[in-house]
């Protein structure tokens, strides 16, 4: 008999003798049948899925009567025994809810633990049942007989576990073995455990690892991380062998670098490294103010420079300050997103965990060598498109994987599909070049591949959408992160008049990845004429009045002009007044380097910039306010260029054969006395 949930509610409502009893009738009535019906999880042992639900259904029919009978008033016991059981029928329903949301893998490593679990909550039903004042109640003896049966099997209820799982689990742990010692697996065997699991298809593979990856970044079971994280590899391996690449999804408005496909989660900007473009996983602050992640920022120390690579500014000391609060929001978010977040120590397991990671690397070796066979013999486009693909999404995920693509040769591979007609071939090869580029050691391959510079280029001018041309300029950015790498980029004219264009002309996003790698090319002084020549200096005068682009706009400007083209951006009409406003409104980097940038044009060019300064009304107290509301840098910037205006001013009164100063003047006089001093 089906019953009403309004029907409920109303005659509870409306029956004031016993209304929590039978409120209490409906929910076992619900809970039993619910539990009876639930789908059997897919990795779940059927012995313990087909006997609870037996069991639950055998129940109903008490509960079925209690509810139907003409007294809904129960006895004291008998309502006290049933909230009892209420509350361990609601754990049965979570513990198959829980079962359902588990990777497959995790669910067979832990089916001895699964199988204790149901068996525990069976032993709770009988002694319930066993205490049931079963004669206090108004049933029929047919009822009493279920009761009774019930009560019985889950007396007899055993933790045991279906051999057949113990197999498999045996079987897996064992291909993790093979793995580990380098044996490639039979592609026979891959296929008779992945049939046995389940894992039948590509899509079921591609959520078997999400799975498995959320469920490792959220620790939820500390004892099998390690084996966990070497079946994510075997996954993707089985996965790759047994049902070949996947189809991409037609996604062309992507934005830049891999997160950023509609098709993918898009990570915050501020949650990225500026350095490896990667979700940071211990940010620190330098001594610029910029933030890194930790392992990006010491390795940049640790060959040796001591500027800050986003600003090109020398630091004062390399401590690196961890920023806890941005550690806290971006954890937070990877919450929010079911994104595994690495960025706390490490777990130690109950396993071999060198064992076990060695097992995962050398499944992504193995994943990397085969689809770059597959692609350097790839019959047909589509085909090549659907391993690029695969290439792009392994590359993403790690630099193990990163070096593996590498070594099995998969760069030179790239190249050549920058050519390609196919737009998503175009967008496919040129992400996957830009994910293996934030290997250090990859980057020294892409330089050295045959035709990799001018197949940049070729991308930036006539690439198919603006992400195409995007990630281009992000892959550039990447590689001039090594001194002697900007130098030679920096010697490709049409490479800086790409990049100059896309800025000028570019969405939002693409300008912004074309302006970083400008900034970072402008920060090797023999790049600066090129880059003059290319309109560097009319392209950053111009981006200055955008909020988007003029803070990387005016660390363009100062860094142009510390190298030698301070000419030509005071050649710019307009640019210093420009310079004067952005120190005015813009954001505190944007005003630091407005700042700078205007000391170094004062500096090199002298009196007729200082004249320009002079001329821009209000400058004095956008001097005065910067020295009293900046950071420490713009400050001292300010100050700098206080000193130079009031010089300046006093030199232009002599001549004139004036004495005095005006007000204005005054003011920066005394704000630099007492603040600089």
């Amino acid at each position: 008999m089906a019953i009403d949930s309004s029907s409920c509610s109303s005659s509870s409502s409306s029956s004031s003798s016993a209304p929590s009893d039978y409120d209490l009738l409906c929910s076992l009535l619900r809970l039993s049948r619910d539990v009876s019906l639930y789908p059997q999880p897919k990795a779940l042992p059927r012995g313990s899925q087909a006997s609870l639900a037996r069991r639950c259904k055998l129940l109903s029919a008490l509960f079925e009567e209690l509810h139907n009978g003409p007294d809904r008033n129960l006895p004291r016991g008998a309502s006290l025994c049933l909230r009892e059981i209420q509350l361990v029928l609601q754990r049965f329903k979570a513990l198959l809810a829980d079962c359902s949301a588990r990777s497959r893998m995790r669910l067979l490593l832990q089916s001895q633990t699964v199988a204790s679990e149901f068996h525990e909550l069976n032993l709770e039903i009988a002694t319930l049942l066993d205490i049931l004042p079963i004669s206090e109640l108004e049933i029929s003896d047919d009822t009493r007989d279920l009761v009774d049966l019930a009560r019985r099997q889950c007396r007899r209820s055993r933790p045991a576990v279906n051999p057949n799982e113990e197999d498999l689990k045996s079987d897996v742990l064992k291909l993790i073995e093979q793995i580990e010692r380098e044996i490639v697996p039979e592609r026979s065997t891959l296929d008779s455990i992945f049939q046995r699991l389940g894992l039948d298809d590509s899509i079921s593979c591609r959520d078997e690892m999400e799975c498995l990856e959320r469920e490792i970044g959220d620790r939820v079971a500390q004892k099998w991380t390690a084996a966990m994280i070497a079946l994510v590899g075997l996954v993707r391996y089985a996965k790759c062998v047994l049902f070949g690449a996947s189809t991409p999804r037609a996604d062309l408005s992507a934005g830049k670098f891999s997160f950023s496909d509609k098709s993918e989660l898009a990570v915050p900007q501020d949650f990225r490294c500026p350095i490896s473009l990667e979700l940071m996983k211990d940010p620190v602050v330098v001594s610029s103010g910029q933030t890194y992640d930790r392992e990006s920022i010491s390795k940049w120390f640790g060959s040796g420079h001591a500027t800050c690579p986003k600003t090109g500014q020398i630091l004062t000391n390399l401590e690196l300050i961890p920023n806890k609060s941005l550690k806290n929001l971006i954890a937070r978010w990877c919450r929010e997103n079911n994104v595994p977040f690495e960025g706390s120590e490490p777990v130690k397991t109950e396993l071999n965990s060198s064992s076990a990671n060695k097992a995962a690397l050398e499944a992504a070796r193995m994943t990397a060598t085969f689809l770059v066979e597959k692609l350097a013999g790839s019959p047909s486009m589509e085909a090549t498109n659907r391993f690029v693909h695969e290439i792009r999404q392994l590359a993403k995920s790690g630099s193990d994987n990163r070096m593996f693509l590498a070594e099995a040769g998969a760069i030179p591979l790239l190249v050549p599909l920058f050519y390609s007609a196919n737009s998503n071939l175009q967008l496919n090869a040129v992400t996957a070049l830009l994910n293996l580029s934030i290997l250090e050691a990859n980057k020294r391959r892409i330089m050295h591949a045959e035709g990799a510079g001018n197949a940049l280029i070729h991308i930036m001018a006539e690439g198919a959408t603006w992400s195409v041309k995007a990630n281009a300029a992000a892959t550039v950015l990447s590689l001039s992160s090594v001194n002697s790498y900007r130098r030679r980029l920096g010697r490709k004219q049409q490479l800086l008049e790409r990049l100059v264009e896309l800025a000028c002309n570019g969405p939002a996003s693409t300008k912004q990845d074309a302006l970083a790698a400008v900034l970072c090319l402008a920060g090797e002084r023999e790049n600066i004429s090129r880059l003059v020549e290319a309109g560097v200096a009319k392209m950053a005068v111009e981006m200055l009045d955008s909020e988007e682009t003029g803070e990387t706009a005016a660390a363009i400007v100062a860094s142009v002009s510390k190298r030698g083209g301070a000419e030509a951006i005071s050649a710019v009409p307009g640019a210093i007044a420009k310079l004067v406003s952005l120190m005015r409104g813009g954001t505190e980097r944007a005003r630091e380097s407005a700042a700078a940038a205007l000391v170094l044009l004062c500096r090199r060019i002298g009196g007729p910039t200082v004249q320009k300064v002079a001329g821009v009304a209000g400058v004095e107290w956008v001097i005065w306010e910067l020295m009293g509301t900046g950071t420490d840098r713009a400050r001292r910037k300010a100050a700098s260029l206080g000193r130079i205006y009031r010089k300046w001013a006093i030199a232009s009164a002599v001549a004139a054969g004036e004495t005095g100063r005006t007000p204005a003047l005054s003011a920066v006089s005394m704000s630099e006395s007492s603040m600089v001093a």
